[in-house]
């Protein structure tokens, strides 16, 4: 066997490494090194080394930050990197043997290499984990995703959808705290459908509530406990409804006829939504009556007080505002605000003189206290402005005004405002001839935002938006 190019080549490595150990331990004895290193020599052939006779290169003790060096389990490529090139010479520094990166294996190959065993012992541990998880702690998480999210996965099974109807599902729901209200909105083009709007998505939905009378005109006028009241244009009949689940409801007939103009107002029995609710709605001429919907039926529990001036001119304009279970409403003349309590049956009046130069103003309400919201008007100049009742003197204070570079858009304009909402997030219709802005004030946060325009799908058109309420969307409150 040649061992020529090979040979040559090992023995000046073997010399090269023999001269940096001397320099590193000069105790060795470099004679007697030699001598049994000589033993050894490499064939070398398609340029890789083996070893011959099964020699082993035999190193003394190496200082602890060098690496020992193992022919047979190197490659070329970590042997070729100890050999200094040809031609030049100098000291010899031992180095880490340079391996290459790790790739990265396709999921193909990694789940090969994985143990068949292993894998489904796996498998079945997720399995057992999973299935015992606690039903309470799994509708606990549910009860607290946002209200469109529920709409996406409650189709993936029976179990989930029938979360609706759960017990212990509704009274998490009820324990979780109420984030900014929807609006349910009717357009001039579309009064049989409603639009409701989502502040927090600042998106627009579009349900079909096909248990609706299709052949009326329904309005929304009230809503309480993630409920909407529903009144026809011809103030005859009385609906309930749940715009996300579609529970619906048609209230009994009046035993009071009355086919003027009402105003409406509803709240909850409690804060569970099973507990039931109530609606109260009163005339002009001081008639009105109760609905209790754990009796389903109508009643007057009594009479206006004496003193109260008839007949009642009502800012119709102007919502109800629920506070616990006290409803407020807005008069006219006098200006102020007449209340009425569900749960005692009393009825009060407040003698309030509203500012001056306000005009399409409402009633609101946030955290219990009471708000109000008009259009101040005086010569061309126009602004939206929030004033704040004081419990102590029962007179309106101003807190907060539209931005003056959004007023500007008023100038001269004749402007008329509809409050579609008015629990904490107010949403506000501005529209004129030339113009049609929907617009939301948080009057916690006193931030003034726009609101996108409402298209029907497929549709290219802006919507008008007509009227509509504010409500706080509840998956398990039914009619």
């Amino acid at each position: 066997m040649e061992s020529g190019g090979g040979g040559g080549l090992l023995n000046q490595l073997i010399s090269l490494l023999q001269h940096s150990l001397h320099s590193y331990n000069n105790n060795f004895n470099n004679s007697q090194q030699q001598q049994q290193q000589q033993h050894q020599f490499l064939s070398s052939s398609s340029s890789s080394f083996i070893l011959h006779n099964h020699h082993t290169l035999i190193l003394p003790p190496l200082p602890t930050r060098w690496t020992s060096l193992d022919i047979e389990e190197s490659s070329v490529n970590d042997c070729c990197s100890l050999v200094m090139p040809a031609g030049k010479s100098g000291s010899f520094r031992m180095v880490e043997p340079i391996k290459p990166p790790p790739t990265k294996k396709c999921r193909r190959d990694r789940s090969r290499g994985k143990s068949t065993g292993r894998s489904c012992a796996t498998e079945v541990l997720e399995q057992q984990i999973w299935k015992a998880f606690p039903q309470d702690l799994f509708e606990a998480v549910i009860a607290r995703l946002p209200v469109a999210t529920f709409f996406r996965f409650r189709s993936v099974c029976r179990q989930w959808n029938s979360l609706l109807t759960s017990q212990s599902f509704s009274q998490l729901c009820a324990q979780v705290p109420q984030q900014h209200p929807w609006f349910y909105t009717i357009t001039h083009e579309n009064v049989n459908s409603g639009a409701m709007y989502d502040p927090s998505l600042k998106k627009w939905h579009h349900p079909t509530i096909s248990t609706l009378p299709s052949k009326l005109i329904i309005l929304p006028v009230a809503s309480a406990g993630g409920l909407v009241c529903f009144l026809d244009i011809g103030h005859r009949n009385f609906y309930v409804c749940n715009p996300l689940t579609q529970s619906f409801k048609e209230l009994p007939a009046r035993s009071v006829k009355v086919w003027s103009r009402v105003a409406v107002g509803m709240t909850i029995n409690g804060k569970p939504t099973g507990s039931g609710y109530k609606i109260l709605w009163v005339g002009c001429d001081g008639e009105y009556e109760v609905y209790d919907s754990l009796r389903n039926s109508w009643s007057r529990p009594g009479s206006l007080p004496a003193g109260m001036k008839l007949p009642l001119s009502l800012n119709f304009r102007s919502q109800a505002v629920s506070i616990d279970s006290t409803l407020y409403f807005m008069r006219s003349d006098p200006e102020g605000i007449v209340s009425y309590d569900m749960a005692t049956g009393v009825w009060k009046q407040y003698i309030i003189p509203v500012p001056l130069y306000l005009t399409d103003h409402t009633l609101a309400e946030c955290d219990g206290q009471i708000m109000l919201v008009g259009l101040l008007t005086k010569n061309a100049a126009t602004c939206v402005c929030i004033w704040e009742l004081q419990r102590m003197t029962l007179l309106w204070k101003e807190v907060d005004r539209m931005p003056n570079i959004w007023c500007l858009d008023f100038y001269g304009k004749h402007v008329r405002m509809t409050c579609l909402g008015n629990k904490g997030l107010l949403m506000l219709s501005l529209r004129s001839k030339q113009m049609n802005r929907l617009v939301t004030y948080n009057i916690a946060s006193k931030e003034w935002l726009r609101v996108p325009g409402c298209m029907v799908p497929c549709g290219r058109k802006r919507q008008w938006i007509a009227c509509g309420t504010a409500f706080h969307p509840c998956l398990t409150a039914t009619a």
